[in-house]
């Protein structure tokens, strides 16, 4: 068993009961075009919460607003594949990361990188909240284990660095799901969201809630989608039950 792993990795939230309770798919540093979405779900910052499925940075040109946000009380993100960059800036493959966004990141102060690292490797991989209706599972890529209970074990108490690795990078990459159009759902939930892959429209798999629509695209044909986690129901629209042949 690996005993250095101090830090949980997974966030638990009670249930709201003063408040609603908001998913958001990725971010990718477009927080005035989120900020637009919220306020036209009439989103009350001093009782709602918004939970994001991370991807917070990179893409966009407002990736150091991502300070500010992560400093709101309401606003609790997971980590995603493009943050586990910043937590690895000093090691990752950095052409890979510049090509994807990230060059707003390599002229910084060193200590300033140092500090998004920091801030960035406290966010959790997964989070899960406490809805009226069960339990809803928050990562940013996918769970691909039946259960919810596993992947939990696999984060908390790991056999191998490499094994959590493993893991770790499964949570914030796979799109098998969504490849594979696998309805299975994660048994002993009410619900799992994802985001990661872009789609044109909100997709749910099984009871896995795919909402990354693509609010952060330059070209502008993408929206961002909320996901109230009490109905999970959408703002806007409606989530397709199945996948849509999108390329």
């Amino acid at each position: 068993m690996l005993e250095t792993i101090e830090v949980s990795r997974v966030k638990r939230f009670a249930a709201n009961t003063a408040g609603r309770d908001f998913a958001v798919g990725d971010i990718h540093g477009h927080f005035t075009r989120l900020q637009v979405a919220l306020d036209a779900a009439g989103f009350d910052p001093s009782v709602d919460r918004l939970f994001s499925v991370g991807d917070l940075v990179d893409r966009g040109p407002e990736c150091e607003d991502v300070l500010e946000w992560m400093a709101k009380p309401w606003f609790h993100p997971v980590r995603g594949n493009h943050d586990d960059y910043v937590c690895r800036f000093d090691t990752c493959q950095i052409g890979n990361w510049m090509k994807n966004g990230g060059t707003w990141f390599v002229g910084l102060p060193l200590t300033e990188q140092q500090n998004y690292q920091v801030m960035f490797d406290e966010l959790p991989i997964a989070i899960e909240v406490e809805t009226a209706g069960g339990l809803i599972g928050i990562v940013h890529a996918d769970c691909v284990f039946g259960t919810w209970a596993e992947l939990k074990a696999e984060l908390e108490s790991p056999e191998t660095r490499k094994r959590l690795k493993l893991v770790h990078n499964t949570c914030m990459w796979s799109r098998s799901r969504v490849e594979n159009r696998d309805m299975t759902p994660v048994s002993d939930m009410r619900a799992v969201v994802v985001g990661h892959t872009p789609l044109r429209q909100p997709m749910v798999l099984g009871n896995v809630h795919h909402i990354d629509t693509g609010g952060w695209m330059a070209d502008g044909n993408g929206y961002f989608t909320l996901l109230n986690l009490a109905t999970l129901e959408c703002i806007p629209g409606t989530p397709l039950k199945l996948s849509p042949d999108w390329e």
